[in-house]
């Protein structure tokens, strides 16, 4: 499993997310705003829960530094709207479900047991990732390398 690279183009989808809402790549940076996403291998387990916690305290500074945040992993819509009330996160949650892994395969952390590798990417509003991290799927990498990305992005 090799994770895209700083400097690459990330690669546009679009997947069902909370709120039975779509979401596509491309049109959400067309409102110029930077992306992160954070895949997860699975709701509903303590490592996840963490950190996707820890997403939920720090939106504030993701509004402050211009970027929309978005969790994905494999889990079906209904799975990712049931775990999204319990934990009283307010981002979107995607999932990559049909075509199991299909994101995460274009993204580069699919695993080979068809879920989705704990990864996290900053895009550009232009598409190209500035940041690129993949953690132990054990391990919660944390909010800080994401937004000093994000604060490197809006100081260039």
């Amino acid at each position: 499993m090799q994770p895209l690279k700083v400097g690459d183009q990330a690669p546009d989808f679009e997947l069902a997310g909370t709120g039975d809402r779509k979401f596509r790549l491309s049109e959400v940076l067309q409102e110029g705003k930077a992306v992160v996403l954070a895949f997860f291998p699975a709701a509903w387990s303590s490592v996840c829960g963490d950190e996707m916690s820890l997403f939920q305290e720090v939106q504030s500074d993701f509004d402050r530094l211009n970027a929309r945040l978005f969790g994905i992993s494999v889990d079906g819509t209904s799975t990712l709207d049931a775990w999204a009330q319990s934990k009283g996160l307010t981002f979107p949650l995607l999932a990559d479900f049909h075509r199991q892994g299909a994101v995460g395969d274009a993204y580069g952390v699919r695993l080979k047991n068809g879920m989705d590798g704990r990864a996290l990417f900053v895009i550009d509003p232009g598409g190209v990732i500035r940041y690129s991290y993949l953690s132990p799927p054990d391990k919660n990498p944390g909010a800080d390398g994401v937004l000093d990305a994000l604060e490197k992005l809006r100081q260039a």
